[in-house]
């Protein structure tokens, strides 16, 4: 495939449109996972920060629906679907401004085949899709300001002239961490690069300034840890450790994860750039090719660290991964030859979207319509446990639960054997959270969380808010069979009675996806 160099600009507008109308449709047509819709309480019950991350994915699903006025998916979502387009374009831009306009839409095409950034930032609603933006933002800002000032003669000048740059970095890292605690690496990579390569940045007092704003923008969070006793730094805090017993497995699994989450033919483009440039290819130098390698590396090695002793997620360290694309882009774009102001596409980028192509494809197929069946490894045969290894049944079959259950409500209420008012229970945030957003909360039925803060993490807020549990009353309590809790042993001591009330069969292509078993628990002791 040729393009023409002049019209850059021009695949990058065609780019983001189709983009957009991709992952527009993804996020209607998708049903929320886990993650997604516990974010969904954050919009419910605004708050300064939680007990998982700051308050900012709440905020931009409260500002995109109308304050949930829209609370489809596809609304809950809208944040993610224009932010993505937006960092699509600014990683174009931050290639434009290291290398030319060839690295640049080298960049944006890889950024878009990255599975993290197409999805995960770009269709789903999590703090990552706000993370993405203002990181892509601020990094934009520290590059234009270095670059600049190590130009100019009379530096006292350039620190002055280039200041607002520093400034406005600084208050988009702040609105960084206001979205995910790990966007402290955008400061760790400033100072890594300023200590190492470039310490008379250290006499600019508007380094310091800027350091300032990003302070100042996190006292929210500060404060919310300093009145409910620092409870999200001490959560994260455990999911992460410096020692522990060396578990390669752990390892491993990161690694693969991340070459799932980042494509995989990224992530080899990546170690491809990168041993080059190691081996003193200098098809990126000076400031831009630090800089990028101060923020990224260092963020990587991490939790690689990290994940020697302990299960990490993957997606921890994507955002590094997604600066990194910046290099093969780079690489990629030194290796082109300019004929009759045509360029070939490079072989392995047009591979890295296909891919993204086949998987999107065929993963929203397997949703919808479970042809493969994944079945593999489940517990036993019964129907208590059906489905509890086909990880699509997390994000399908949600909608269609609220009319089944509806009638069976109805029907117990009718006879006297519960009351309208009765509210719902749930032992862990996930599935509570689908249920709250899917059945209980269109129905006007209170959720509660029935475990310890670090099971049910929001709802520990939520439950006061919502009055509390309170003894002597009768609820419902419905359990999935891809997640089934046995009510028999968590709830039979909290209740008087806990009745099998009806089974609800989520079909799907008119097979059972998965089965939901509804309870009666009466007299909360």
């Amino acid at each position: 495939m040729k393009i023409q160099e002049s019209k850059i600009d021009k695949y990058i507008a065609w780019l983001l449109v189709i983009s957009v109308l991709v992952r527009g449709f993804l996020a209607a047509f998708i049903e929320f996972g886990n993650d997604e819709v516990y974010y969904w309480t954050y919009a419910m019950y605004p708050d300064w920060s939680h007990f998982d991350h700051p308050g900012m994915v709440g905020w931009l699903m409260q500002i995109f629906s109308l304050n949930l006025l829209f609370d489809s998916e596809f609304a809950l979502r809208l944040s993610s679907i224009i932010f993505m387009t937006i960092d699509t374009y600014i990683i174009y831009r931050i290639g434009c401004l290291i290398k030319n306009k060839l690295t640049g839409f080298y960049a944006a095409l890889l950024y878009t085949s990255s599975f993290y950034c197409f999805v995960i930032t770009g269709v789903f609603i999590m703090p990552d899709t706000p993370l993405m933006l203002f990181t892509l933002l601020s990094i934009w800002c520290f590059l234009v300001s270095f670059r600049a000032q190590r130009s100019e003669v009379e530096e006292s000048h350039a620190f002055k002239r280039d200041g607002k740059y520093l400034l406005l970095a600084g208050l988009l890292s702040g609105l960084a961490l206001l979205s995910k605690y790990s966007a402290i690496f955008i400061w760790a990579g400033v100072g890594m690069y300023i200590l190492f390569f470039d310490r008379k940045q250290l006499k600019n007092k508007y380094l310091y300034l800027a350091a300032l704003i990003s302070a100042v923008c996190l006292l929210p969070v500060l404060i919310w840890n300093l009145q409910n006793d620092f409870i999200s730094f001490t959560f994260h805090g455990d999911r992460v450790s410096f020692f522990g017993k060396l578990q390669p497995a752990d390892f491993l699994a990161e690694i693969l994860g991340e070459m799932g989450y980042n494509n995989p033919i990224n992530y080899v483009l990546i170690i491809i750039a990168l041993v080059s440039l190691w081996r003193g290819d200098k098809y990126l130098d000076g400031m831009p090719k630090r800089l990028l390698l101060c923020f990224a590396l260092p963020f990587v090695g991490l939790f690689w660290f990290f994940s020697l002793t302990r299960p990490i997620l993957p997606h921890w360290s994507a955002p590094a991964f997604s600066l990194l694309l910046l290099f093969p882009a780079a690489y990629l774009a030194d290796k082109q030859s300019i004929k009759d102001f045509e360029i070939k596409l490079p072989k392995p980028i047009i591979v890295t979207l296909s891919l993204l192509v086949f998987v999107l494809f065929f993963g929203v197929v397997e949703i919808k319509t479970g042809f493969i069946p994944l079945r593999f490894g489940e517990r036993s045969n019964s129907v208590r446990y059906y489905g509890e290894s086909d990880i699509t049944t997390t994000i399908y079959g949600w909608r269609s639960i609220k009319d089944d259950f509806q009638k069976i409500r109805q029907k117990k209420i009718d006879e006297g054997v519960m009351r309208a008012d009765d509210g719902m229970i749930c032992l862990q945030w996930f599935p509570m959270a689908n249920f709250d957003y899917y059945v209980a909360n269109p129905l006007g039925i209170n959720m509660f969380g029935m475990r310890d803060m670090d099971a049910i993490h929001k709802y520990v807020w939520i439950n006061e808010i919502r009055g509390g549990l309170q003894k002597g009353k009768d609820y419902w309590f419905l359990d999935e069979s891809s997640d089934y809790y046995a009510p028999e042993r968590y709830l039979d001591k909290h209740f008087k009675e806990v009745v099998p009330c009806d089974t609800i069969v989520v079909d799907r292509c008119g097979k059972p996806a998965k089965y939901v078993f509804v309870y009666m628990c009466k007299g909360l002791k």
